[in-house]
């Protein structure tokens, strides 16, 4: 059996798919912790006995033995008897542990850390950011102390001091320090005597352009490390002291932002919990401003979340989850790793409740689920989805009904076919929001509507929506509605116009305002795909300017791009290695691409495989779904192919 085991809080043992695994007594557990910190050396067994007991009783070798034969027997259940073990091997006379690195909690921190010594600054950032986050209190918790477990939590936790300060000078190098600053300030306070902390919060109060705080921290630092440690001067402290004062570029200040993002760089908030979920809540708020303040407020989402799992308190973290509730329209995420990095942390909030959490609550935690893991064909995303709805529905509440319609929405791209399941969702999320003053789920409503009726080509319809999403929008400051509702503008301009030049310019601002809209899972790879269908339409070879960044796209369009490059044999080999579109909103628009393929190269397979996957959408347009790009109606995509099939 494959085992997990976690020492980065209590020590808990889990098979491949997550279940606990049962290790017995407190006893049993710390040996099965002694031998982690070992880190695969053999401990002999006077070691352990010593380590174990601090006045050994005469049984005490006998006891270690037996000790060591139960956890053998709950690690290796399907090992047959009389056969050595091959997770506490004997190794003359003492134990070792031995599984892979990567299944220890421990040991995979520890590693991650030393590669990321002199990594990239935003690779440091995604793969600490996660490493800490496996962090549930301090290590070894539920064990007594004893003399093994003093330096050994000493040098873990001093690892993950140099991770926390690792990751937060890499992120002060992307120029991202906003997010910072609660965690370094909680850091700063529990470590006054690493002034390398006090660097570092200077440093983020000083990017989000709090220049007195900043220099405030510098000199409570400098007068604290004088009192407490008798450190007369710190030269980093100095430096970041003249570097602040002169400006100096390298410190990258961030722009002054709005009046309400001021509230995220708020943490004299009370409380931990107070602290925490403030920070989720008002993130919510910055969201709706789109922009810059979209992405800061996904990062201190991320924030927010993470540090509250460090707490070990799961019903804290999933309030601070359930508390950013921001709409979501889009099926490809902006930032993948941190969505599933939210996704995971969810999945261990919801385990850790247990059955005893609200229904309320939970059904939050399973819409965060569905909403954050989407564009997959994963059942288990759309069941969290459809448990969310249930839960909503039988509680009566209207807000979180919304989020779990939301959630339905975003999973409802799982399978081709399903316009009118959305169409519904829209108007009950129309009807419920206005009933009960929930605008930005009322606007998110009336976004789905122009989708549905785009893919139906009933733009008269989808208009209305447009016009009711813009009004919405101007009353509860919504910017990133004409963003959306531009693109379909230009959508319809291509429908109708010949003129191809005219329509790519339109393309062109769109492009520019998806740019700022602080939404790159929307943004990237829609502007040539756009190019690509008025090619198509009007007969030309796909645009190969280089500047053009096809983004997740790729792949698709290689082979058009090949031919117009009159590279036939490239063109056949990218075709043969053409991945399936994912369960998202470009799937048919994909598809469309992928049956213009097969045209070209009279690949019948490639056709059928086309003419299968487009089927279930007659009737409707292909790329539709976006309501921003077309590549004509399915039905005369269908006819081509049956032409290339010589079907009837």
């Amino acid at each position: 059996m494959e085992i997990h085991i976690r020492v980065l809080g209590p020590i808990e043992v889990r098979d491949a798919e997550g279940r606990p695994v049962a290790v017995g007594s407190q006893r049993r557990r710390e040996l099965l912790g002694r031998l982690v910190a070992a880190g695969g050396r053999a401990v002999p067994l006077s070691v352990l006995v010593d380590d174990l007991w601090e006045d050994p009783p005469t049984t005490a070798a006998g006891t270690v033995r037996t000790f060591v034969a139960e956890l053998r027997r709950a690690l290796e259940p399907d090992r047959p008897p009389r056969t050595p073990s091959q997770v506490i091997k004997t190794v003359g006379t003492g134990y070792a542990l031995r599984i892979p690195r990567a299944h220890v909690d421990a040991y995979q921190f520890e590693d991650t850390l030393a590669a990321m010594r002199d990594a990239p600054s935003g690779q440091i950032a995604s793969a600490l950011s996660e490493a800490l986050s496996w962090w549930q209190g301090e290590p070894y918790t539920d064990l007594d102390a004893s003399r093994w477990l003093a330096p050994e939590r000493a040098r873990l936790t001093e690892l993950h001091c140099q991770a926390v300060e690792l990751r937060a000078r890499a992120v002060l190098d992307l120029g991202r320090g906003a997010p910072l600053i609660p965690e370094l300030e909680a850091f700063a306070t529990a470590h006054p005597w690493r002034e390398h902390a006090w660097v570092l919060l200077s440093h983020a109060l000083y990017q989000v352009g709090r220049q007195v705080d900043a220099l405030a921290s510098l000199r409570a630092a400098r007068a604290g490390l004088l009192d407490q440690f008798g450190l007369e001067s710190v030269d980093s402290l100095d430096h970041l002291e003249r570097d602040i004062l002169r400006h100096a570029a390298h410190l990258t200040p961030a722009p002054r932002d709005e009046d309400r993002l001021r509230l995220l760089r708020r943490t004299e908030a009370t409380g931990t919990y107070t602290r925490l979920r403030s920070m989720s809540s008002v993130a919510r708020a910055a969201a709706i401003t789109g922009g810059t303040n979209l992405v800061l407020a996904q990062e201190h989402r991320a924030a927010a979340a993470a540090e509250a799992e460090r707490t070990g308190d799961p019903s804290l973290t999933a309030r601070v989850i359930a508390a950013y509730d921001v709409p979501t329209i889009w099926t490809r995420a902006d930032d993948p790793g941190r969505s599933e990095a939210l996704v995971a942390t969810t999945q261990r909030t919801l385990h850790r409740l247990g059955p005893g959490a609200s229904p309320a609550l939970r059904a939050r935690l399973l819409a965060t689920i569905a909403l954050e893991h989407r564009g997959t064909r994963d059942q288990w995303a759309a069941e969290a989805a459809r448990e969310a709805e249930q839960l909503a529905r039988d509680l009566h509440d209207p807000n979180v009904l919304v989020l779990a319609l939301n959630a339905r929405f975003v999973q409802s791209f799982q399978r081709p076919g399903r316009t009118g399941e959305r169409d519904a969702i829209a108007g009950e999320l129309i009807e419920l929001s206005a009933r009960h003053d929930l605008p930005l789920f009322e606007i998110l409503g009336h976004l789905i509507k122009i989708q549905v009726q785009a893919a139906r080509g009933d733009t008269g319809t989808a208009q209305r929506h447009v016009e009711a999403a813009e009004r919405l929008a101007a009353l509860h400051e919504a910017p990133l509605v004409p963003v959306l509702t531009a693109a379909f503008r230009t959508m319809c301009l291509a429908e109708r116009s010949n003129d191809a030049a005219e329509v790519a310019h339109a393309y062109r601002t769109v492009a520019t305002d998806l740019a700022g809209a602080g939404m790159p899972g929307m943004e990237a790879g829609i502007f040539p795909l756009a190019l690509l269908s008025l090619r198509i339409r009007h007969h030309r070879p796909a645009p190969t300017d280089p500047d053009l960044d096809w983004g997740p796209y790729r792949p698709w369009v290689q082979p058009l791009l090949d031919l117009a490059r009159d590279n036939l044999a490239a063109a056949r080999h990218a075709a043969d290695a053409l991945p399936t579109p994912p369960a998202d909103h470009l799937y048919d628009a994909l598809w469309a691409v992928n049956a213009h393929t097969a045209t070209l190269l009279h690949d019948e397979s490639l056709a059928a495989q086309a003419h299968d996957a487009l089927s279930p959408l007659r009737g409707e347009i292909a790329g539709g779904t976006t309501a921003m790009i077309t590549f004509g109606p399915v039905n005369h995509i269908l006819s081509t192919l049956d032409q290339h099939l010589n079907r009837r």
